[in-house]
């Protein structure tokens, strides 16, 4: 190798040394005393914006989903939470939080970032729904085309500013609370989606077999996750809850 490519091979190590040490930094985020069982507020690590909370945000049962848009098994378990946060939306309070598994799913990052940018104008959970209702319009696209769908979908939002929604997705503040989402689910041990938990304790890994609540381990081809059915959600997740918390359903 010659000299000067040499100096070239040493010049790029050194880019991509330093870009991963930035990646590496920019990640590590200080969650160790954060209590990840209540909603959090804005502050400078979650890019100054708050968690969006659906239903009563006062209630003493808070369900908390880490999840990723583009994940097959949250687009499977969207309408069953849906269903049930709906219902008991005046007793109980409902987090979605960003997980995107970016390795398996190459949009889920700029779904997050679409839901979060339609968040800045206090429509969070109308572009949270209209992300996985039209998954199939996004999901296989990439790059502009992309950002295109995302832009339609935000269109379509009633009283939404699309060329304040289009510039959001560049925002850096929203990259911070995606980040900052993903921290507080690796301090709840998250290792897949959707990873559900209650008030601290992980619901999300138990099945359901013949109508009783079994290991998320079973093997059993009849058995399957509890949030795969809202009826089932309802009894053996919710109902549960509530009734600890002394509060009627």
């Amino acid at each position: 190798m010659t000299k000067k490519a040499w100096i070239i091979f040493a010049a790029m190590c050194v880019g991509l040394i330093g870009g991963l040490i930035f990646l590496q930094q920019r990640n590590q985020i200080d969650v160790s005393s954060v209590d990840t069982t209540k909603a959090q507020p804005a502050s400078s690590e979650s890019g100054n914006i708050s968690e969006h909370v659906y239903g009563n945000t006062n209630s003493k049962v808070l369900l908390v989903e880490y999840a990723d848009f583009q994940c097959p098994g949250c687009n499977s378990s969207y309408p069953v939470t849906k269903k049930v946060t709906e219902k008991y939306k005046d007793k109980i309070g409902f987090i979605f939080r960003n997980y995107p598994l970016t390795s398996a799913h190459p949009n889920a990052l700029a779904a997050a970032a679409a839901a979060e940018s339609a968040g800045l104008q206090g429509k969070y959970w109308e572009m949270h729904n209209s992300l996985f209702e039209n998954r199939a319009s996004w999901v296989e696209l990439s790059g502009s085309t992309r950002t295109d769908a995302f832009v339609k979908l935000a269109s379509d939002i009633k009283d939404l500013n699309v060329d304040k929604f289009k510039t959001d997705l560049e925002n850096p503040a929203i990259r911070k609370k995606i980040d900052y989402d993903m921290a507080l689910g690796k301090k709840d041990s998250v290792s897949g989606t959707p990873a559900m938990l209650i008030n601290g304790k992980d619901v999300g890994n138990q099945k359901v077999l013949n109508g009783k609540l079994v290991s998320g381990t079973n093997t059993d081809t009849n058995a399957s996750y509890v949030w795969a059915n809202a009826d089932n959600f309802e009894k053996f997740v919710i109902q549960p809850a509530m009734k600890s918390a002394g509060i009627s359903y």
